[in-house]
């Protein structure tokens, strides 16, 4: 019994598996790539700086001193979670339009999990 029934020819199946292997393949290039992309946020006018990755990896928080104040640690706290999140969210419209322009032509739903 030499191959598999309804192949026959090398029909569509096998070009769709070269397709989604190339697909994953592009996908990880891409998640790569935004491992290296930096973003850079502020918050309390360039009191408080995140550097965080394509890939949603902080890579450093850099607090001003004179910000630091021990009378109103609250608002640095807030300045770091503003900034943070800021971060977190270019972050991650960075990286859902890189994977968007990989997964738009196939009609996959977003966040696929690759």
């Amino acid at each position: 019994m030499g191959g598999m029934p309804g192949m026959g020819g090398g029909g569509g199946m096998g070009n769709l598996l070269s397709q989604m292997q190339k697909l994953q393949d592009e996908m990880e290039k891409t998640q790569t790539a935004l491992a290296d992309e930096e973003l850079t946020t502020t918050s309390g006018g360039g009191m408080v700086t995140v550097v965080i990755t394509g890939a949603q990896e902080i890579r450093s928080i850099t607090i001003k001193p004179e910000v630091v104040n021990p009378e109103d640690v609250e608002l640095l706290q807030d300045m770091v979670l503003a900034a943070v999140n800021d971060a977190l969210q270019k972050s991650k419209a960075l990286s859902e339009e890189r994977m968007g322009a990989l997964t738009g032509g196939l009609g996959l739903p977003p966040g696929l999990g690759f």
